[in-house]
């Protein structure tokens, strides 16, 4: 872990959001009890949430796409501030942080079990606030003296920022970015740690992931862990990898899960330097963690801010890099869903409130057709080795999942036409990745053609576009019937987006307020399906609307499409008029 000046350095407070592998005995007993584990392992990270919105994402969307867990920002009363990372200078463990008080947490945590959905909560445990003031839920503070919970006497005394990632102690008995360090090998801390964690269980919660595990002695950390009224609560931890560093990521793997932070940053090495087939091994071959105990992601809040993983701002390559990592069977991952940044420092759009997906510059990835729709191929790939591997050598690559599932994935400029060799049962599928059927023969092979920066996936649960595709149904708008694909590459500045519009009331009329919002997941193009009837002709044009709501109408005449008469006219290769 380097140094950073303190603006970057805040970050390593929050630390990585990792995803996690299901567990033995997994669950405790809760006013409204989860669902058995199964085979369900992709977390959301729905970071810096409210919980309210959280509920109604695990309804709407989580659930039904089939993700085990969704991870939550930490609950506990903390500095106040709109910074994001306020959240991770914590003064006191009252439920009662700008996400939301106790009671919307409790409500969260059951209508999720409702769902199907366990909670993760991100857990402050390592430290406490850098400054003195009031916090979030009234508590009065000051740095070392956190009233009728800690005193200067419970803190490291190295009260003194940490300077040596080669000298151990100095890592776990010092400072982080100057947060007041607890001593964590003092009983009685132990015991207020466990205090917290035991109260987040007796509201249902089902697990654990441990900010700034590294700074803590694996030892210490596993004491807290057996004082739980659940031993079993699922359990990952923040530990960075750096070479040469004094603290090893491996010394954690007794306790729980840890996570990965190789795997991500060698996938934007990848995806960005070098070539797809390069990843034919990639695990623990290239020197990871195992994977049985290894959490992975593509991107977290700190890594896509310090810019040493991808991000939402790297486009497809972005896209491709989660459908990849949810194909393949290494680790267990979590799908980070934030929001648009431009200042490493700010905080949630409306103080956490999601109204909608796509607006206010909520990112929303994990409701990404692109990446929702391979949460139920993972799910029906679980136990599958990797098969028919291919590529050409560059950035094109395939492969399948047993007799369970096959992905092809095109990361090159131009399109990719190829018969593809599985070992699918012959029959019809749905490429869930688009909303189109493909009939793979009694060879197991099928042909399609991929468009540049584009993937396909076709999966045992989901053979048919017509919305009965098992634990996933395929969730795109106009799947299976007639419409039109649209398709435009628009850049825009932070809180804009691209809508369509047209002559018919499947269009929104001509009317800005009722135009169609298009989805952003392969950025610059952002793209959307609309059911119209076959045979029409139609016009169309995109605008583009601002945080304000004001509307940019693109330049020229009006574009105009026709229907087949089965299917969809596509219409991805149009480029915004300036």
């Amino acid at each position: 872990m380097a140094r950073r000046p303190l603006s970057a350095a805040l970050a390593l407070v929050a630390g990585a959001a990792a995803a996690l592998v299901i567990p033995t005995g997994f669950g405790t007993a809760s006013p409204a009890q989860a669902a058995a584990p199964g085979d369900k392992d992709v977390t959301a990270v729905l970071f810096e949430w409210k919980f309210a919105s959280i509920a109604k994402a695990c309804t709407d969307t989580l659930g039904p796409a089939g993700y085990g867990y969704v991870q939550v920002s930490p609950p506990q009363e903390h500095i106040q501030g709109g910074q994001w990372w306020t959240s991770y200078q914590p003064v006191s463990y009252k439920i009662a942080g700008r996400l939301g008080d106790r009671a919307a947490f409790s409500a969260m945590v059951n209508t999720c079990h409702s769902a199907g959905v366990k909670v993760v909560v991100d857990s402050v445990i390592n430290h406490m606030s850098a400054g003195n003031g009031t916090g979030t839920g009234g508590s009065s503070y000051t740095k070392y003296d956190y009233p009728g919970l800690y005193s200067v006497n419970d803190l490291n005394h190295c009260q003194a920022p940490i300077t040596n990632y080669n000298d151990r102690a100095n890592v776990q008995n010092c400072e982080l970015v100057g947060l007041a360090d607890l001593d964590t090998g003092e009983d009685y801390v132990r015991g207020k740690i466990a205090g917290y964690l035991n109260d987040l269980l007796s509201l249902g919660v089902d697990g654990f992931r441990i900010d700034a595990a590294k700074h803590m002695p694996a030892a210490d950390l596993a004491n807290i862990k057996s004082r739980l009224t659940n031993p079993n609560a699922y359990w990952k931890q923040e530990a960075i990898y750096g070479a040469g560093e004094a603290v090893s990521p491996s010394e954690y793997l007794g306790t729980g899960d840890v996570q990965e932070f190789r795997y991500a940053r060698s996938l934007k090495q990848v995806f960005l330097n070098e070539n797809l087939a390069n990843l034919k091994n990639f695990g623990e071959s290239w020197g990871f963690m195992e994977s049985g105990k290894s959490a992975v992601f593509v991107d977290n809040h700190d890594t896509e801010r310090g810019g040493d993983t991808l991000s939402y701002k790297n486009g497809s390559a972005y896209t491709l890099a989660n459908v990849f990592m949810l194909a393949w069977p290494y680790g267990s991952p979590d799908v980070h869903s934030g929001y648009e940044f431009s200042n490493h420092d700010a905080g949630p759009p409306n103080g956490g409130q999601v109204n909608a997906c796509y607006a206010d510059g909520w990112k929303c990835q994990h409701d990404w057709r692109e990446v929702s729709s391979m949460v139920g191929l993972r799910n029906a790939a679980r136990g599958q080795a990797v098969t028919n591997w291919w590529d050409n050598g560059g950035d094109q690559i395939a492969f399948g999942r047993g007799n369970k599932a096959y992905v092809a994935i095109n990361h090159e400029g131009s399109s990719l036409t190829r018969t593809f060799q599985t070992s699918l049962p012959a029959g019809d599928y749905c490429d869930v990745q688009s909303g189109r059927g493909v009939t793979v023969n009694g060879s197991g092979q099928f042909t399609a053609t991929l468009g540049a920066g584009t993937a396909v996936a076709l999966h045992a649960n989901a053979r048919t576009c017509s919305g009965g595709g098992g634990s996933n149904p395929d969730p795109g708008p106009g799947n299976g019937q007639s419409g039109a694909s649209f398709g435009v590459n628009a850049t825009t500045q932070l809180g804009q987006n691209i809508y369509v519009t047209g002559d018919q009331a499947g269009l929104g009329n001509w009317n800005p307020s009722g135009a169609l919002k298009l989805d952003p997941a392969t950025y610059p193009v952002w793209k959307l399906d609309v059911n119209l009837p076959a045979g029409t002709s139609f016009a169309y044009k995109y605008l583009r609307k601002d945080a304000s709501g004001n509307v940019t109408w693109e330049s020229g005449a009006n574009r105009t499409a026709t229907v087949p008469t089965s299917g969809k006219v596509t219409l991805t290769a149009d480029v915004w008029r300036s």
